[in-house]
């Protein structure tokens, strides 16, 4: 289910961005109405990724740490997904345009390393590596 989400996060993501790139006041709406689509959408599956993330720690966090598996790629998956929420929060409630902008461009890097960083932890893990 976590991988779903963070598939459906990484899709939503590439489309309201490119959607956003070309939103043009003067030009067809069909551009402004994928963006907010996407938005909604974005947003919808962050919050089932916030349950799924909850899940992951009596579960899967607590017993890898405990058994010494992915030292060091279990606190960056960690680190990368709380900067993800905190900067998905800071796009949310920041009022200065350009916070804003430092923190959404923040939030793209972060969001679009995330898979490769996923497969590189899972792949890891399953070798029994960092």
């Amino acid at each position: 289910m976590l991988y779903a989400a963070f598939a459906v996060l990484t899709l939503t993501g590439a489309v309201w961005l490119v959607a956003d790139w070309h939103k043009d006041p003067a030009g067809p709406e069909f551009w402004q109405v994928l963006a907010a689509d996407m938005l909604m959408l974005h947003g919808g599956a962050a919050m089932a990724t916030l349950l799924l993330l909850g899940a992951l720690i009596p579960l899967h966090v607590r017993r890898a740490w405990r058994s010494g598996r992915n030292r060091l790629t279990g606190p960056l998956m960690v680190g990368i997904n709380a900067v993800l929420i905190a900067t998905a929060f800071g796009l949310y409630y920041a009022g200065s345009d350009l916070l804003r902008r430092w923190i959404s461009d923040l939030h793209t890097i972060v969001g679009f390393a995330l898979p490769a960083l996923l497969l590189l932890h899972v792949w890891l893990g399953r070798r029994g590596g960092a």
